[in-house]
């Protein structure tokens, strides 16, 4: 099954496989995607009432919830609830729970190279102080031998 995310840009109708036209170069062909705006069933401004929201903080009784309006919503906070009860029984099965076990490493890792042989990075900072303190090196040195 194909998705034709294209489906309100005019194309030309299937051709004969037999036209002399190479099939790759059908392929090779871009076509742009255009992004489309899926309305969600609810409207994004609905919020809940301050009755549904004491029933789910334990304040109230479900039976004082689920009238009118309220009703839909308490349906959809049980059923969450049923979901996560689910979820919470849910247990690894043991060959998987073993099969991870024996995949991890039984000792430490070991480093790839020597401290000499990895990358050394300076930053501009470090270049500048390295850069003074040699200067001042120099200096001082000069100083001593110089004069006497």
């Amino acid at each position: 099954m194909r998705d034709d995310l294209n489906s309100d840009i005019p194309r030309a109708p299937r051709e004969d496989p037999t036209q002399s036209e190479p099939r790759a170069k059908k392929e090779r062909e871009v076509h742009p995607v255009v992004e489309r705006e899926v309305p969600f069933g609810q409207p994004q401004d609905r919020t809940l009432s301050n009755s549904i929201h004491a029933w789910l903080d334990g304040e109230l009784p479900e039976a004082a919830v689920r009238t009118g309006s309220t009703a839909r919503d308490v349906e959809f906070w049980r059923g969450v609830t049923r979901q996560m009860e689910q979820s919470r029984r849910l247990r690894t099965p043991a060959h998987v729970e073993a099969q991870i076990m024996a995949a991890l490493p039984h000792h430490p890792p070991q480093l790839i190279s020597p401290w000499w042989r990895r990358e050394f990075v300076i930053t501009p900072l470090a270049a500048v102080s390295v850069g003074a303190a040699l200067v001042a090196l120099a200096a001082t040195a000069a100083v001593l031998f110089v004069a006497p």
